[in-house]
């Protein structure tokens, strides 16, 4: 099978396209692999749809499928208007709802669904948290900095709510953010579903205006805004490279 592997701002990503719907978790897991795979925090698979420019299957690292995720979306939106699966801008089916993307060479801008806010009154660890949905679900503490992420409260956390976890701080006029994520189980270089959910909630707290620059641990500057009830994230994606893969046999692809 040939696959191709992309990078957006911290995440990356196999992705290839097929015709037919199945399981892969397995496979996910055989390709995220970091020392016997490919190596990657998630799989996207892309397949034909009768009503959009395509519909998607996302799997996490561990093979376990997830509804949304904003890197991994403008990652297949490239995907897709490189290989001539979509123009631009397109409209493709999430497990999370219709995802709307625009390409502009290697910049590539996802509208986001509405962002829902579950419950603003979580207190943990000496801190209050927001269970925002943004797709998937994110627990999000506005904090004065980022500098110390406590991995160990995170993965309490996570078990806890079956959420993602963000820590998240303004500086400078820019929006730092630290994401523990489900699936890998670890912190990640950047989540673009959790930076909206921090970006939400920095928003309605008044301490971000309708459009900012967020900086994820891997330090890549994104664009984060307001649109209408929805939310855009704006950011480089980069094509490194494709590659033949080969599965064990009968292992369905």
């Amino acid at each position: 099978m040939t696959i191709s592997k992309y990078s957006a701002s911290g995440n990356d990503f196999v992705i290839f396209h097929t015709f037919v719907k199945v399981d892969r978790s397995t496979l996910a897991r055989t390709l995220c692999h970091r020392h016997e795979g490919v190596g990657a925090d998630g799989l996207v698979v892309l397949l034909p749809h009768d009503a959009y420019d395509f519909e998607w299957q996302f799997y996490n690292a561990d093979g376990s499928e997830a509804a949304m995720c904003g890197n991994g979306s403008r990652a297949a939106a490239h995907y897709a208007y490189s290989n001539g699966l979509a123009g631009s801008p397109m409209r493709f089916l999430t497990g999370a709802g219709v995802i709307e993307a625009e390409v502009d060479g290697n910049i590539v801008t996802s509208e986001l669904t509405p962002p829902v806010i579950v419950d603003r009154e979580i207190s943990a660890f000496g801190k209050t948290w927001w269970l925002i949905d943004t797709g998937v679900p994110h627990l999000v503490a506005l904090l004065e900095n980022v500098e110390t992420f406590d991995l160990g409260e995170a993965r309490q956390l996570r078990e806890r709510y079956n959420a993602n976890v963000n820590i998240a701080a303004v500086e400078n006029g820019i929006l730092r953010v630290r994401t523990y994520e489900r699936g890998v189980e670890d912190e990640t270089l950047a989540c673009g579903t959790g930076m909206a959910a921090s970006f939400h909630r920095a928003y309605l707290e008044g301490a971000a205006g309708e459009k900012m620059v967020v900086v994820p641990t891997g330090g890549e500057k994104l664009e984060l805004a307001k649109k209408g009830e929805t939310l855009t994230l704006k950011g480089e994606v980069r094509h490194t490279f494709d590659a033949k893969f080969y599965t064990n046999d009968g292992e369905k692809i």
